[in-house]
């Protein structure tokens, strides 16, 4: 698969294959993926930019204690534009705030390091929610970072055993928790409460082998079922609805899909770890196109995990081996 450099002329049809498109280029009538920028490393981010602050990193020496990134593997965004990505590898969730240049490290709840940190997602009151597959709870935390409450119990109906991946419904306060070890996907009521439950252990429609992430779009519930190497679809209360994918080396096959977001256009993009892709579908499962490939430049990617997906487009797909993440832009035709 060719590098996506900056910007491509992405042709919808099964088989894609990116053709490079200059940035100089007139409006495209194709829609394209660009390449924005890679986030910055913690330290690169905070260094001092004024004299006096430099006076006092020279008097004071640096600050080694800022947590870098180690492991990303989520993305989010809130309200006011900060980006969240959780960190397996430093136990806690980074939250970048561009516009004020202000970084901030979430450990965990009561001063406790969060243990297997995995996905995270906000409400409308931009309370984050942390799902710790390790841990087996989901931990929500106010704007500030100060610790609220946490979702599951320990029943043997609410009792999760490896919560990975969630979606938030902000209208109905539902979210919506893969538990890959239960083979299910939960729902609960943003106060914590268990609502229902999605599937069971198979090969069946609406069955789960393995569920890693979940996302929401156009009406519909859209899981990764990975050991499947399947999508599948479900109404928001939990009814089967459709499934595309399968094992393959392909372009439009699944092999280790991990994370899924949608665009506005209502396009799903997989996130698949072995190809070292981002595959693009659209809501009936036909590929669309792809892009990514194995590296460390831009646009290269080496066991890549979470994707977010924000209402500009603007697509941050978390590089786990290469720890970053990068950053980019879908532009519909015309654009």
């Amino acid at each position: 698969m060719m590098l996506l450099r900056s910007s491509f002329r992405l042709p919808l049809i099964a088989a894609a294959v990116m053709a490079s498109f200059p940035l100089s280029s007139p409006t495209s009538t194709y829609p394209r993926i660009e390449y924005l920028r890679t986030v910055p490393s913690v330290r690169e981010f905070t260094k001092p930019r004024g004299f006096f602050s430099k006076v006092m990193t020279w008097l004071a020496g640096p600050d080694d204690e800022k947590p870098e990134i180690v492991r990303p593997y989520a993305t989010a965004e809130d309200s006011s534009g900060r980006l969240l990505v959780t960190d397996p590898g430093m136990h806690g969730v980074h939250i970048y705030d561009f516009e004020r240049r202000k970084y901030e490290f979430l450990r965990g709840p009561r001063g406790r390091l969060l243990e297997s940190p995995m996905d995270v997602t906000c409400d409308v009151n931009d309370d984050i929610y942390v799902s710790d597959s390790v841990r087996r709870q989901i931990y929500v935390f106010d704007v500030r970072g100060r610790f609220l409450r946490m979702i599951g119990g320990t029943g043997p109906e609410t009792r999760m055993q490896r919560p990975t991946g969630m979606a938030l419904d902000r209208a109905t306060r539902r979210l919506y928790v893969t538990d890959t070890l239960r083979h299910q996907v939960l729902v609960f009521g943003t106060d914590g409460v268990l609502m229902g439950v999605i599937g069971k252990r198979g090969a069946g429609p609406g069955e789960f082998n393995f569920p890693t992430a979940v996302t929401l779009s156009t009406g519909r519930i859209y899981v990764v079922d990975a050991m499947n190497f399947r999508i599948q679809a479900f109404t928001p209360d939990g009814q089967f609805v459709s499934t595309f994918g399968r094992l393959g080396n392909q372009p439009g096959t699944l092999c280790r899909a991990k994370g899924i977001a949608a665009d506005t256009d209502g396009n799903l993009y997989i996130v698949d770890a072995l190809f070292e892709t981002v595959q693009v579908f659209d809501p009936a499962g036909r590929l669309l196109y792809y892009f990514g490939s194995s590296g460390t430049g831009p646009g290269h990617f080496q066991l890549p995990t979470g994707i977010f997906i924000d209402h500009r487009n603007t697509i941050y797909v978390a590089d786990s081996e290469n720890r970053r993440i990068q950053v980019f832009r879908y532009r519909r035709a015309g654009e």
